[in-house]
């Protein structure tokens, strides 16, 4: 685990080995069952995590009780209600484990205390930032100018890795479709 958030991290910056160690010392390594919540709707969200291993998904509940997905989190990914974890207020957004999940933990204490501390952590979580607010941005006009068909293909093309790791009714609520008619479309 240790080496593979180096790796991660030095895709964007290199650390020495001091360095990493001092990050290192500043997560906290959690270990998850399958389909435990570890952010809930109406909790304040103390962190950030790294996936390790494992798979979660962000969604929100609306008010007849139907859950829309936001996105999820493989390895490599991080995920937290960020909303809430930046501005330390609720969360809107529950994250549970899809998978048994070995996570990093940071709090945004630690967080900012890294980037304040060590410039090329500022600049790794400034691109990680960057990069995912650009993703966000490219599933927003996506899911307004495309239809349920090319939403499906779109996923398909981006992560193949989670067709063979999700069921069907979960890729469904994240495209925004019911389960009757991604069958249809991906048998067609």
């Amino acid at each position: 685990m240790k080496n593979a958030l180096r790796k991660h991290i030095e895709k964007i910056t290199p650390v020495s080995d001091e360095k990493f160690e001092y990050i290192f010392s500043f997560f906290k390594i959690k270990k998850i069952k399958k389909n435990t919540i570890i952010i809930s709707s109406g909790d304040l969200s103390s962190y950030e995590y790294w996936v390790f291993k494992g798979c979660l998904k962000s969604s929100y509940m609306l008010e007849d009780g139907k859950e829309k997905i936001i996105r999820f989190a493989i390895e490599e990914w991080w995920v937290s209600d960020y909303d809430a974890y930046f501005k330390s207020k609720p969360a809107t957004l529950n994250i549970e484990s899809l998978e048994n999940c070995e996570l990093l933990a940071l709090s945004l204490e630690d967080r900012e205390r890294l980037c304040s501390e060590l410039p090329e952590m500022n600049n790794f979580f400034r691109k990680k930032m960057e990069g995912a607010y650009s993703a966000f941005q490219r599933r927003l006009v996506s899911m307004l100018s495309n239809d349920a068909r090319k939403h499906y293909e779109i996923f398909v093309q981006q992560y193949p890795m989670l067709m063979e790791r999700l069921p069907k009714s979960i890729i469904a609520s994240y495209l925004g479709i019911t389960r009757e008619t991604l069958s249809r479309i991906s048998n067609s």
